[in-house]
């Protein structure tokens, strides 16, 4: 089954649209380490047509980021279709994704992001009027319900797909079980055998090997990684090679790991200014970077207190060349 833009492998691996994370310097990180796809953080379609600045600086993204799609979120028929018709002219994306998934607060509120599942009426409204204001493809990403009672994906599904959905990603959970629980594959299988379009699957990829049972348990089109990928681009690689039949690279050493944290970091400073904010903001990715090296605790104490990233770059020299006088000693 074709999806409707270019993608580099014939079960291609997605970087999920997440808001805080999937900046542009972690998009190319993802793409250099494997991910077949990438999808901007969800950007508010009233904040677009109203033209708010920071919003396309948000959705700028660098040619060795594609394919990308720009994910819009918003109730509003006509002013999705108008954010989506300036994405297209602006930014010139490969695609446009519609959330209906997300499921914080301050989105739903409005009806947002998964607060559309209550009204699959008005789901297939955005979807028609969004497909009419562009020529690029159009695709959507879904939970599976607003909550238990209203948990019924495969509807949810066949309604976007009847709507002009070119390809659907399924987060299997419900809006009211946010990120707890498990995520319910069986949903992503029914879908995948429900629909004619590309179907990827979405929750509880926290390894390379879940890739590959997502794919055998569900037969979907493709995998897409979230929470699995933070700190941890080298998911993608070591899926690619599972994939293909090779053996799994070797996990990242903690040289690697610092290395490859601070290209991450220089890369931010670069696209989002070298300031003290971009430190700041930067401490969680440190967090994540540094999980399951030995010493983590005390050494994202320090991380969690640096200004700058020079400040980073000294705790992540000591703390290597502490290590070698350890196994000297």
């Amino acid at each position: 089954m074709d999806f409707p833009y270019p993608v580099g492998h014939e079960f291609p691996l997605f970087l999920a649209p997440m808001s805080g994370v999937s900046e542009s310097p972690f998009r190319l990180l993802a793409r250099r380490f494997g991910a077949d796809v990438v999808v901007s953080e969800f950007i508010s379609a009233v904040g677009v047509a109203r033209g708010l600045e920071h919003l396309f600086d948000d959705m700028r993204f660098d040619a060795a980021e594609r394919p990308i799609g720009i994910q819009l979120y918003g109730a509003d028929a006509t002013v999705m279709a108008r954010a989506a018709e300036m994405v297209t002219e602006v930014c010139k994306p490969d695609f446009i994704d519609i959330n209906f998934g997300c499921p914080v607060k301050k989105v739903v509120k409005n009806n947002g992001g998964s607060g559309c599942l209550k009204d699959l009426g008005l789901v297939q409204t955005i979807i028609r009027a969004v497909r009419s204001a562009t020529s690029l493809p159009v695709t959507v990403k879904i939970r599976s319900g607003w909550d238990e009672a209203q948990r019924d994906p495969v509807t949810i599904a066949a309604r976007c797909r009847e709507a002009g959905a070119q390809a659907l990603t399924l987060h299997a959970r419900t809006r009211t079980q946010m990120f707890s629980g498990a995520a319910n594959w069986d949903e992503i299988a029914r879908v995948v055998a429900a629909l004619d379009i590309p179907v990827i699957g979405n929750g509880d990829i926290a390894t390379p090997e879940d890739v590959v049972a997502m794919r055998r348990h569900t037969g979907c089109a493709g995998a897409m990684i979230a929470r699995g990928s933070f700190g941890n681009p080298w998911i993608f690689a070591q899926a690619q090679d599972l994939l293909t039949g090779r053996p799994k690279r070797p996990d990242p050493t903690p040289e690697e790991r610092f290395a490859t944290a601070l290209d991450h970091a220089r890369l931010a400073l670069r696209l989002q200014g070298d300031t003290r904010k971009t430190a700041l903001e930067f401490r969680k990715h440190f967090g994540w970077y540094t999980k399951g090296v030995p010493g983590a605790a005390q050494l994202r104490e320090r991380l969690f207190q640096i200004d700058s990233m020079r400040q980073a770059e000294a705790i992540f020299a000591a703390y290597l060349a502490e290590a070698v006088v350890g196994q000297a000693a």
